[in-house]
């Protein structure tokens, strides 16, 4: 790896833009990002901003399943997302469509549509657990490991290394 490499990935770990995008969940896992962002939980001590554009983006932080009317929306905002870019998936809803499976007018998970690099579950996630998470994905991004996630036969999430790649 050249020394540049390892400056970007350095730079990238420590100050993350995250842009938030709620595809069409309860607003439940909206309230507990804003509240991990907010003074209490202080995501922002990690460097992390959240940025109304994606062309400013690294982390691209999903919440709610994927609805038939917003799937190109999430598409195009991953596109306009910078390489490298990073997906999370907030949410029992973002990581496996929820409660909503089923429903006439859902797609799924948000990783039906675009690859999703961390999984952060809970029906809402709490502020502890989307810190917990993007502290993992930072470590990632300070190791320069873009990999896809890979669903075990008995439904743990883990990485190309064998690691979990779930927060609590």
């Amino acid at each position: 790896m050249k020394a540049i490499d390892r400056m970007l990935a350095w730079a990238r770990s420590k100050s993350p833009w995250i842009i938030h995008f709620n595809s069409g969940a309860c607003n439940a896992c909206d309230i507990e990002v804003m509240a991990s962002l907010a003074p209490r939980y202080d995501l922002e001590r990690f460097g992390v901003q959240i940025k109304g554009s994606p062309r400013h983006a690294d982390v691209l932080v999903c919440s709610g399943p994927v609805t038939m009317q917003l799937k190109e929306r999430l598409i195009t905002i991953y596109e306009q997302t910078p390489e490298p870019r990073f997906v999370m998936a907030i949410g029992a809803c973002a990581c496996s469509a929820g409660i909503f499976e089923g429903c006439y007018c859902i797609e799924g998970g948000i990783d039906t549509v675009i690859p999703v690099d961390m999984y952060v579950p809970g029906c809402p996630a709490k502020p502890e657990a989307i810190i917990d998470g993007m502290v993992k994905l930072l470590k990632k991004i300070d190791n320069n490991k873009k990999q896809t996630v890979k669903l075990t036969r008995k439904g743990k999430i883990r990485d190309g290394n064998g690691n979990n790649n779930i927060a609590p």
